[in-house]
């Protein structure tokens, strides 16, 4: 639907890393051919799966025969993909799709404000592609379509990704979270900063030398944010409405009732139970310690909400024993049994009443309460405040200077204080990192996370042994290497 719409008059050829282009003026369509790179984010598979299934919040257990899928879920939290992986292959595609869509518009747009919205994009997708592969074919808009493209290190592009970003910055206004904006040029800059140490290490895996300078420039970033704060109830940031009842939202796909384009039923779809409302795929489960990681109190573990639990029974956050369904009514599973879903799954044979359900996007009930609307508003979230909160407070405990004063401990608690958790009493990388866990759960950003605090490859449930640390980035596609002779495999594959 969305490429009929765009009426896009780039015409690209997709070779794993190789494509072709006609040179034309640029057009709004163009433009937006480029966001609608981002819609892809909102499935459930590839970019969003590398960056969740393979962490200690989110598994996909096979039932039967359901969700076998020829082990590509399995593979990535067990962490023994290969070159030939269908996720991987897909979200190589979809990023090099997006940056090669933006470099036509930023090549042939004399607009500064389409060429800004465009280099935020692309600056957004290669961000991905430097973190998820850790280098970046590139291909000029005046080069040969029979020349090989040439090829960034990890840190090269890390540069590029900061020049664009600081292109964007300077020249896009307040705008809207549903479009590039200068808060979110301000964000992903914090972002890059935060995890340059990473990008720039001499060794895949570590360890990270954290420079006091580039954390000083994540605090820079994230104090240039105005106009944020948190929302004190937490699920209206992924509400219906959330739109206008979150102060958090910074840059996401914007949807509108009856016109959604960022696919957010596929995150409570994915993970709901056939007889529940709305009807689910039975599919993946966070794990049971992560579950355990929150305190009763904290809102962020979810419980009932207005509008929705009264209505379809169908509770926020995680979802552990008997579920319920409209007016209140037990729900059974598929062979009559009470639907209760128990703390514990088995990745690779679990019955489909095990594990525990996450929903983190909130169904709108319809008018009758029998089933839910469709194609509902909720805007899909890529950046928000909370996270610029706890990247400044991270940035600050690693040794950056916040001239504004508060230590990452107090920024921390007035997070967790939002949220109705206790205090802390003392801030380690330890308790920061669960910290973000328990705040940006099923968000896409987990993986990141783990690896930037050294954590990535330690073992959790059903993954019993530590993986090695060249699993911290993926391979790079195989038919890519074949057709680029500038692609070199990365180290383990």
């Amino acid at each position: 639907m969305i490429s009929a719409v765009s009426c896009t008059k780039l015409e690209e050829e997709p070779l794993g890393s190789r494509f072709v282009a006609k040179t034309g003026v640029v057009t709004v369509a163009e433009l937006g051919s480029v966001y609608s790179v981002l819609n892809g984010f909102s499935d459930q598979s590839n970019v969003y799966a590398l960056q969740e299934h393979t962490t200690d919040e989110m598994m996909g257990p096979t039932r039967g025969t359901d969700w076998g899928d020829f082990g590509t879920w399995r593979k990535l939290h067990q962490h023994t993909w290969d070159p030939f992986h269908n996720q991987i292959n897909g979200s190589w595609d979809q990023l090099n799709t997006g940056i090669y869509r933006a470099t036509q518009v930023i090549g042939k747009s004399t607009d500064n404000q389409i060429k800004a919205e465009a280099s935020f994009l692309r600056a957004f997708f290669m961000f991905q592609v430097v973190d998820l592969f850790g280098q970046q074919p590139f291909r000029e808009l005046t080069d040969s379509p029979e020349t090989n493209p040439k090829v960034f290190t990890r840190a090269q592009a890390t540069e590029m990704i900061i020049k664009d970003l600081e292109f964007a910055e300077a020249t896009l206004g307040v705008g809207t979270p549903g479009k590039a904006n200068k808060a979110a040029a301000q964000a992903l800059l914090a972002k890059v900063y935060l995890n340059k140490a990473v990008y720039t290490a001499p060794s895949v895996g570590g360890p990270f030398t954290f420079a006091k300078a580039d954390m000083d420039k994540a605090i820079d970033y994230t104090n240039r944010i105005t106009g944020k704060s948190l929302t004190s109830a937490y699920f209206n940031n992924f509400a219906p409405e959330n739109s206008t009842l979150s102060s958090e939202l910074i840059f996401v796909i914007p949807n509108e009732e009856g016109a959604a384009i960022g696919n957010v039923q596929n995150r409570f779809r994915m993970t709901l139970h056939y007889n529940q409302t709305p009807g689910g795929w039975n599919g993946f489960t966070t794990l049971a310690d992560f579950y355990k990681s929150f305190e009763p109190n904290d809102q962020r573990i979810g419980g009932s909400f207005p509008g929705l639990t009264d209505k379809i029974g169908l509770k926020s956050g995680f979802l552990v024993g008997q579920q319920f369904g409209p007016n209140n009514t037990p729900l059974k599973d598929r062979s009559g049994n009470p639907l209760v879903f128990t703390e514990n799954a088995n990745l690779l044979f679990s019955t489909e009443n095990q594990g525990i359900r996450v929903i983190k996007y909130i169904p709108k009930p319809n008018a009758t309460n029998t089933n839910i609307i469709e194609q509902a508003g909720n805007d899909y979230v890529f950046l928000r405040f909370a996270d610029v909160l706890l990247m400044k407070a991270e940035a600050i405990l690693r040794g950056g200077t916040n001239p504004q004063g508060q230590s990452a401990l107090a920024i921390v608690n007035g997070v967790r204080s939002t949220r109705g958790a206790t205090p802390l009493a003392t801030l380690t990388e330890v308790s920061l990192l669960a910290e973000r866990g328990r705040e940006l759960y099923w968000e896409g950003w987990r993986r990141n996370d783990q690896i930037r605090f050294g954590r990535f490859n330690e073992p959790v449930d059903q993954r019993s042994t530590k993986s090695d640390p060249t699993r911290t980035l993926f391979p790079i596609p195989q038919r890519a290497v074949d057709t680029n002779p500038n692609l070199k495999q990365n180290p383990g594959y």
